[in-house]
């Protein structure tokens, strides 16, 4: 279900990108994740260059890829062979990294550049799905080990004014990430927590009544919203959303529910 106007050059997406391989390998449960990418990406103008926040990467410092044609990981595990013969050769973009690190320290954030890390499947996977061509220009920043809320917001504020002249930033997690409860005995029936923290996820993101500070509060507060923990066990998989706010610092101009894994989950376009 999609609420709320798409913008034809948004700053900034998060989007909720599956499990592992599987949009890819014809999943009948990730079918509406792969039709509600593809959908986007036909709405909105094309990107010059993509940065992703990826959830499958943390640092202590930020760090950015830099290379020219970076490589693929296979950053996952126990899949068909065809898993590990996924290609997506898009180039780097060396001085987009350059760039993106020079707005870092002018915002205070330590930030190094990695001209040897290729690209996880938290960006290679969505981006297979919406861009299939492979030709636009992508940097993946590192979220940073410490998992602060707070900090992932101001990564975001830091780099606010790189997201323009055609620059998608590009937060790739998952608004519901706990891996027992996506394949327990259970995994089919309707799931109360889920449902709850997915209505407060859409309400604190794209509720135009809420101001800034208060927004703010309540991402940086986000253990406290309904079954937060047991959505997230861990938050790797939320924070790149606080990167995509803090890009904006404003409501999501879309929100975009669907069903992924049996589970509710959402992408936000700003």
């Amino acid at each position: 279900m999609l609420s709320g106007d798409i913008p034809l050059q948004p700053k900034a997406l998060f989007l909720s990108h599956g499990g592992g391989p599987l949009p890819l390998l014809g999943d009948p449960a990730h079918e509406e994740m792969v039709q509600s990418l593809r959908s986007v990406a036909a709405r909105i103008e094309r990107p010059e260059a993509i940065i992703v926040v990826s959830a499958h990467w943390e640092e202590r410092v930020a760090t950015i890829t830099s290379a020219a044609n970076p490589g693929i990981i296979y950053d996952y595990y126990g899949f068909p062979p065809e898993s590990y013969e996924i290609r997506y050769p898009a180039p780097g973009s060396p001085d987009l990294a350059s760039r993106l690190q020079s707005r870092l320290q002018d915002g205070g954030i330590k930030a190094m550049l990695d001209g040897d890390r290729g690209f996880d499947h938290g960006l290679y996977i969505p981006l297979k799905i919406m861009y299939p061509e492979a030709d636009i220009p992508c940097v993946q920043l590192s979220l940073l080990d410490s998992l602060d809320p707070s900090a992932h917001i101001a990564l975001g504020e830091a780099m606010s004014d790189i997201s323009g002249d055609g620059v998608l930033v590009i937060g790739s997690g998952f608004s519901f990430h706990n891996l027992k409860a996506f394949f327990s005995k259970d995994a089919s029936n309707p799931d109360a927590r889920n449902e709850a923290f997915e209505r407060w996820l859409v309400e604190t993101c794209s509720n135009r009544e809420l101001d800034e500070p208060g927004r703010a509060r309540r991402l940086i507060a986000w253990e406290t919203a309904p079954h937060a923990r047991y959505c997230h066990p861990r938050e790797e998989h939320l924070l790149p959303l606080h990167v995509c706010y803090g890009v904006t610092g404003r409501p999501a101009e879309a929100v975009v529910e669907l069903s992924i894994l049996n589970k509710m989950a959402s992408l936000y376009l700003w």
